[in-house]
């Protein structure tokens, strides 16, 4: 998945370097003035959702690349709708991938900062947040060794998205609660996230 991710964001061209915190809000105010923004246009959400669906909640990496082209589609053309969203995501994604290559530790407080913008635009513009923003923002958290945050990011992600299993593998991560290991192992058995921290 991580190549694939790559591909992505080498084909979008997205050449942006905010590497702190405040850096990464700087960026974003700036691309974010210049965005068309558009509550009733739903393409950048909705298309986080896929991916979300497609990498995280799927039992296997289901990328596509009919997926691959409306991201890029969507993240080249300045007149998408709320397109300082989307970019703010390929941002995040581009950060997390560049260190993983190098084999660096991502920076948390860049990661902190992405999440917490990204959730407060959506709600905002969308008045939901995306599944996949609780399940970054968590990591970010638990990341920076902030369990309890993390913790209070995973019980709204699953009070909105009771179903995801990326949630659900991160809530039992952070509490070892025995209810969410017992439906992990029941109904997610080959999902890849429960096979990756062997949860059994």
């Amino acid at each position: 998945m991580r190549k694939l991710i790559l591909i992505v964001l080498f084909c979008i061209g997205l050449n942006t370097s905010a590497q702190t915190g405040n850096q990464v809000k700087e960026l974003f105010l700036k691309i974010k003035k210049d965005a068309k923004i558009d509550r009733n246009d739903t393409a950048v959400y909705d298309i986080m959702d896929e991916f979300y669906q497609k990498n995280l909640q799927a039992e296997n990496d289901e990328m596509t690349p009919e997926t691959i082209q409306r991201i890029e589609k969507l993240a080249s053309n300045p007149d998408t709708k709320n397109l300082h969203i989307l970019l703010l995501f390929l941002m995040y994604q581009q950060h997390i991938s560049r260190t993983s290559m190098v084999g660096k530790a991502p920076d948390t407080e860049f990661q902190t900062e992405a999440m917490t913008l990204l959730e407060n635009e959506s709600r905002e513009i969308y008045g939901k947040v995306p599944a996949i923003i609780y399940v970054y923002k968590a990591e970010a958290l638990d990341g920076a060794k902030k369990k309890e945050e993390a913790k209070t990011v995973l019980d709204q992600g699953l009070k909105e998205y009771p179903d995801s299993v990326p949630l659900k593998v991160y809530r039992y991560l952070n509490t070892k609660d025995e209810v969410l290991r017992n439906d992990l192992v029941k109904n997610h058995p080959n999902h890849w996230m429960v096979q990756q921290f062997g949860i059994k």
